[in-house]
């Protein structure tokens, strides 16, 4: 891809942005559409050991009430799904940089899935039957969702929320066409 020459000299960081991607081996190409393959699988089943790499975002999500606790409540409350969203999309923005196709593929699949575990926490805003985890004193546990659309008077409409945070997962995994 040819930037504009004032781009990068202005900002030299874009300059990767030109060089070519790396190339995917086929051995490698065919095991990550295996795993793909797979992991829609047993999502469409809602059932599997795939669904444990959610298990790897609940850390970060969790790490993102710390990181944004001195913000105040509503952001520190926010911020945990902002994480969860956001390390995906900023490791895919990194692969970017360093012109590896498969670990651009890998980080927008898990960040477009972390929709789903996001749209249940959504719809369980009202019902609270989900279990809660927290860092430090369980008895000061929030749940994020219940919180949020309480305070901004949408707590009628957690479900309608749900369903749009599923519907842009599930239309980021369809294929085109």
């Amino acid at each position: 891809m040819r930037l504009p020459a004032s781009w990068t000299e202005s900002v030299p960081l874009l300059e990767p942005l030109e060089y070519d991607w790396a190339p995917v081996p086929r051995i490698a190409l065919a095991a990550w559409l295996i795993f793909f393959s797979l992991f829609l699988y047993q999502l469409a089943r809602g059932t599997g050991i795939f669904f444990l790499m959610d298990n790897v975002f609940v850390p970060i999500h969790e790490g993102g009430h710390l990181l944004f606790r001195f913000l105040g409540t509503t952001i520190s409350v926010a911020g945990g799904t902002f994480l969860q969203l956001f390390v995906p999309l900023a490791l895919a923005v990194y692969f970017v940089f360093q012109r590896q196709a498969q670990g651009v593929a890998f980080c927008m699949f898990f960040f477009s899935e972390q929709f789903l575990p996001v749209a249940n926490y959504m719809a369980n805003a009202r019902a609270q039957e989900l279990p809660l985890l927290t860092v430090g004193d369980s008895e000061d546990v929030i749940h994020d969702w219940n919180y949020l659309f309480t305070k901004h008077w949408l707590d009628r409409h957690d479900r309608l929320h749900a369903l749009v945070a599923r519907s842009r997962s599930w239309q980021s995994e369809q294929p085109p066409g």
